[in-house]
C-alpha cells in the first residue's frame, strides 16, 4: 500500500491518461479543470451524494452513466465553483461542457461524467472552460505527473493533493489500482463525503464493480466526519480499464477488493488528516452497542459536537462532553453502564468519573493522532469513526470562503 508524496511514487494503471489546466474558474493561473480518460473505454460504478440538493453535474452525471450502461470514456472535473442552485443555466452548462469533451475525445456525450466543487449559488464560468477544453485534451499523458496534476486541480480548501495506490496480484495476473481524492470540508459519513476518484486495469463487469465500491465505501468513506456538513456535489467513482487482462473472479477478486479498501482507507484517512484547520485526529471506537447501526449513531453525535471537539483542538481530557453527547444521541444508553477510555487509561466508568492522570491524558491528546474507546455494556456490536478536533482556524477559513 502506498500514500504518495510525489508524482513518481506510485504506478498509473494501464488504460488511462490523466491531464489539467488552468482555466481562469476562481483563480487566475491555478490549476482548476482537470480530465481522466480512458481511450478504450472502461466499465465503471458510482456512487453520488445523499445529500437531497444536488448540482448539475450529478443530475447530469446521473443521466449519463445511466444512458452509458456502466462504460465510460472519460471523468471532467472542475474546481473552484459548485455548479449547484444554478436552475437550468448550471444545467445547460453542464450538459453542453460534456458534449464538447466528448466531441474532442470521438465518443458519445453519455461516456462523460461531470464533477464540480466550489462555490455554491454562483453561475459556472461556462465559457472559460469551454475555451480551455482543447489545451485539456491535449495535455492528456498516462504519465505519473498526469495524474498528479490532476489531483491537484480537484483541490479546493486542500493544503495537499490526495493520492494513494495499490497493487493486487503478480506478474502477469498483476493489477493495479490508483486512487485521486479531494475533500477538507463538509465532511460526514452516508457517501456525502468528497471527490473521489478510483482507477483500475484489472477487467470487471460494472455491476461487479458497484458492489464492491459500495462494500469498500462502507469501512471508509462512511466512517470519517470532519465537520458533521454533507456536500452537495460528493461523488465517489471506481473505473476499470480492462488493460491488464486480468479478469475479476476467483483468487484475483479476492485481492482486488482488499486492495480497493485499502486504496479507499488511506484516501479517507487523508481527507480527514487535512481537515480544514485541524490539529488531531481522532479515532473513536464504540464497543459493546445493541447494533453497529446505533454504535455509529453514537459515534456520530459526538463526533460532530461543537463542545466535544473544541475540547480535544485543547487537549483537554474533558469526558463529560462525551458521556453528555452519546445521552442525546437518541439511542437508549443506559449511563450506569458507559466506560471511556482515552488512551491505555480509563477516564470514566460506569457512568461516572475514575482516578485517572490528567496531566498524562493532556499530553496524549497533544498528540497529532490518539484513539478514544466507549463501550455502551449493552450488546456486542461495535463501530469505528475517524474525525478530528474543532480550531478557530475552521472558522477562519469558512468565514472567508466566498471572499
Amino acid at each position: 500500500m502506498q500514500t504518495p508524496a510525489s508524482p513518481t511514487s506510485f504506478a498509473v494503471p494501464s488504460g488511462f491518461r490523466f491531464g489539467a489546466v488552468a482555466a481562469g474558474i476562481k483563480y487566475r493561473d491555478r490549476l482548476d479543470l482537470a480530465m481522466a480518460e480512458a481511450p478504450a473505454g472502461a466499465a465503471a460504478a458510482v456512487l453520488f451524494t445523499t445529500n437531497r440538493v444536488k448540482a448539475a453535474p450529478l443530475l447530469v452525471g446521473a443521466r449519463n452513466f445511466k444512458k452509458s450502461r456502466g462504460t465510460l470514456r472519460a471523468l471532467i472535473v472542475n474546481s473552484g465553483n459548485a455548479n449547484c442552485a444554478t436552475g437550468k443555466r448550471g444545467m445547460r452548462d453542464c450538459a453542453d461542457t460534456c458534449a464538447r469533451a466528448a466531441k474532442l475525445l470521438a465518443c458519445g456525450e453519455h461516456q462523460v461524467l461531470p464533477s464540480s466543487t466550489g462555490v455554491i449559488g454562483v453561475a459556472l464560468p461556462a465559457g472559460r472552460i469551454m475555451a480551455a477544453l482543447p489545451q485539456l485534451v491535449a495535455s492528456l499523458s498516462s504519465s505519473s505527473a498526469g495524474a498528479h496534476d490532476f489531483a491537484r486541480a480537484i483541490m479546493t480548501t486542500d493544503t495537499r493533493p490526495k493520492m494513494a495506490g495499490a497493487c493486487s496480484g503478480r506478474g502477469a495476473n498483476s493489477v493495479t489500482l490508483l486512487g485521486v481524492a479531494k475533500g477538507a470540508g463538509m465532511i460526514h459519513p452516508q457517501m456525502a463525503t468528497m471527490l473521489a476518484y478510483i482507477f483500475t486495469d484489472i477487467a470487471a463487469r460494472p455491476e461487479r464493480l458497484n458492489t464492491l465500491l459500495a462494500e469498500a465505501c462502507s469501512e471508509s468513506f462512511n466512517c470519517i466526519s470532519v465537520d458533521g456538513d454533507t456536500s452537495t456535489n460528493d461523488t465517489l467513482a471506481l473505473l476499470a480499464s480492462g488493460a491488464s487482462g486480468v479478469l475479476l473472479k476467483g483468487p484475483a477478486e479476492r485481492e482486488f477488493r482488499r486492495a480497493l479498501k485499502d486504496v479507499c482507507s488511506s484516501l479517507a484517512q487523508q481527507i480527514v488528516g487535512d481537515g480544514e484547520g485541524i490539529q488531531h485526529v481522532v479515532r473513536l471506537r464504540i464497543e459493546r452497542s445493541r447494533s453497529e447501526r446505533e454504535a455509529r449513531r453514537v459515534a456520530a453525535c459526538i463526533a460532530t459536537s461543537l463542545l466535544v471537539k473544541t475540547a480535544w483542538a485543547g487537549a483537554d481530557p474533558n469526558w463529560g462532553r462525551i458521556l453528555a453527547a452519546i445521552g442525546r444521541s437518541g439511542i437508549e444508553a443506559d449511563a450506569a453502564k458507559i466506560d471511556i477510555w482515552f488512551g491505555a487509561q480509563q477516564v470514566c466508568r460506569r457512568g461516572e468519573a475514575c482516578s485517572f492522570d490528567e496531566k498524562t491524558a493532556h499530553r496524549y491528546m497533544s498528540q497529532p493522532v490518539y484513539e478514544i474507546r466507549v463501550s455502551l455494556g449493552a450488546g456486542r456490536a461495535s463501530a469505528w469513526l475517524l474525525t478530528n478536533d474543532l480550531t478557530a482556524e475552521y472558522v477562519r477559513i469558512n468565514a472567508d470562503y466566498r471572499s
